[in-house]
């Protein structure tokens, strides 16, 4: 279905003064042209002016056909695109679609810049850190950083400060101290968000990963450790979840930052 013209809401609203419009008839035209009907999905093209954040694309499981559809409708109606989990064969097609496109091979997110002139100049709103206890969070901790950079935040990134190391997090505490919001990311134990909890005046994000040994049960023994955190500060998010605590984080710091400016 077509994006609604000013033209056609103005006679829309003109027919619901004169009484040849119901209430109800007049919300479910609206609400259909909040949707784009792409057959195989139901693209909800009003989520911007409801959550802030236009629709953000769940790749995984999705056929290079289907993608390359929604990223041409989402890309007409002015969106800045952006796309979790998407595979490597995708993405090498999906580049020669959209030139313009940008992939992140560790993280696996795919994005198509609204303004592709100046895309490298985004205004942030907010700062938040990403932390990771080890190398091997980094897919998890990537996916997060393009989450956050895709909606206007500004990152701190710092990476391998897990416990087995305990003297290395309190060299990097200056490029974490001051934000708005802190993603931890950590497998095996799951221990690191408590600690950096105990460091910050901010909301932890805690992202266990499947990174372990068999007893990490493919992270849900750091889920467990991160949920029984004794750190006040500290909420968690499912496992693997890079994109999810990245988007609570991101909120946080915008808001905050608007606090500040007004």
């Amino acid at each position: 279905m077509e994006r609604m013209e000013s033209a056609d809401l103005a006679i829309m609203a003109q027919e619901l003064l004169r009484g040849e419009l119901s209430v109800t008839e007049f919300v479910r035209r609206l609400s259909q042209r909040a949707i784009a009907d792409l057959g195989e999905a139901q693209l909800d093209l009003d989520r911007h002016r409801r959550c802030g954040f236009p629709e953000v694309v769940f790749g995984e499981g999705k056929s290079i056909e289907s993608l390359e559809r929604i990223f041409h409708r989402l890309s007409a109606e002015g969106v800045d695109v952006f796309a979790t989990r998407v595979a490597a064969e995708h993405a090498a097609q999906l580049l020669h679609t959209f030139p313009d496109g940008r992939y992140n091979v560790v993280g696996r997110t795919f994005r198509i810049p609204r303004h592709q002139h100046a895309s490298d100049e985004t205004t942030t709103a907010g700062r938040i850190a990403i932390v990771t206890a080890g190398t091997s969070d980094q897919p998890v901790a990537e996916e997060a950083r393009e989450t956050a950079l895709w909606m206007g935040v500004e990152v701190s990134y710092v990476q391998d400060v897990g416990v087995a190391g305990p003297h290395r997090l309190p060299a990097r505490l200056p490029q974490i101290l001051g934000a708005d919001a802190v993603v931890v990311i950590a497998g095996m134990e799951g221990a690191l968000p408590s600690v950096v909890g105990g460091y910050v005046d901010c909301p932890v994000i805690a992202v266990p990963t499947s990174v372990g040994y068999g007893a990490n049960l493919g992270g849900i023994a750091a889920l467990l450790s991160m949920l029984n955190s004794c750190a006040a500060n500290v909420t968690v998010v499912n496992i693997d979840a890079g994109f999810k605590g990245a988007y609570v984080a991101s909120l946080i710091a915008r808001n905050a930052a608007r606090r500040r400016e007004g």
